[in-house]
């Protein structure tokens, strides 16, 4: 074998491992999800080695979908951080073989605060499974390594036992995109669910224009807009604060419309010709995943940002909605 054999052997034992799961996903499964619904505290994560390493990223993704959670290495407790756990809290405790020892040594602990506890092994028969108040089978036929010694498929299995855990948890709670992004506020689909219009939208140097404008001076300012549009708005007194009223949008493209179909007669022509009555607008406090629905629907590359009596606030373009 070469040495991308060997490589390509351990993720299809891995990928076997995984699916050699489903078979073992039974009332336990359900009982698991139900106890962390019912949790009124936090889920607690807990295991020793590489368990413990699995523990951590399980306990992160419940963190980030919406289940209060975090991880405890075992040999902490002994310390100081028993403290951190209370009635109300839910406890996974993650062994392959279920015998670990500083493990067990610390499961008394958490039955004497009378703290569920949803066990994660490979051995249904162990002391943890016994001691647990439910059990989740993820047993696996052999590690990956060629010395079926390190953890390599067990881990993958807990993992996305984990995994399933925090999905299913959920399905239950309707978790959606939104409460996703209020957890990754960082991330591009948090900015784009919590950024508003009136974060990313262009307020200098507007491109106004006012329907009775003749064509060739409106050429001239939105040329100078750079944005490829002009907007339409109220005749009279300017105000930076109070803005003005929307009326209408010209683009580029009926600008082109327009020369094409009146040519010699374009320059007697006015924005009130041409432009469109009933431009796309939004309010300031609308979100950005809204305005790209908005943009994609219309095949549009811009939207106006107007207040409730369609005074102009700002423009976004397409540019500012990629975060």
């Amino acid at each position: 074998m070469t040495i991308r054999d060997y490589a390509i052997q351990c993720i299809k034992d891995e990928a076997q491992a995984v699916l050699d799961l489903i078979p073992k996903m039974d009332e336990e499964f359900d009982r698991a999800v139900e106890l962390m619904m019912q949790c009124h505290g936090k889920v607690i994560v807990t295991g020793v080695g590489k368990s413990g390493h699995i523990g951590a990223k399980i306990a992160a993704t419940l963190a980030s979908t919406g289940t209060p959670s975090f991880f405890v290495n075992p040999l902490d407790v002994y310390h100081g951080d028993l403290g951190v756990m209370s009635a109300g809290d839910v406890v996974i405790a993650i062994s392959n073989s279920g015998q670990t020892d500083e493990l067990l040594r610390f499961i008394p602990m958490v039955l004497h605060m009378e703290i569920p506890i949803i066990a994660m092994t490979g051995n249904p028969q162990s002391l943890l499974a016994k001691y647990s108040t439910c059990h989740l089978n993820v047993s696996v036929a052999k590690e990956a390594c060629p010395l079926n010694l390190a953890p390599t498929s067990s881990t993958t299995a807990t993992l996305v036992m984990g995994d399933a855990l925090a999905v299913a948890l959920m399905e239950q709670r309707n978790f959606q995109p939104q409460d996703f992004a209020q957890f990754h506020p960082g991330g591009e689909l948090g900015k784009r669910l919590l950024t508003t219009a009136q974060d990313v939208m262009i307020t200098e140097n507007l491109p106004l224009l006012t329907e009775e404008m003749h064509l060739g001076e409106a050429i001239i300012l939105v040329s100078k807009g750079k944005l490829g549009l002009g907007v339409a708005v109220e005749r009279g007194e300017r105000s930076e604060e109070r803005g003005e009223k929307v009326v209408g949008l010209i683009t580029d493209g009926d600008i082109r419309r327009a020369m094409e179909k009146w040519q010699a007669r374009f320059f007697d022509r006015t924005v009130g010709d041409i432009m469109t009555r009933t431009p796309k607008m939004v309010g300031p406090q609308t979100k950005i995943a809204e305005i790209q629905k908005t943009m994609n629907r219309h095949k549009i590359h811009n939207v106006l940002v107007v207040d409730e009596e369609q005074r102009l606030l700002g423009i976004v373009d397409r540019y500012a909605c990629v975060l």
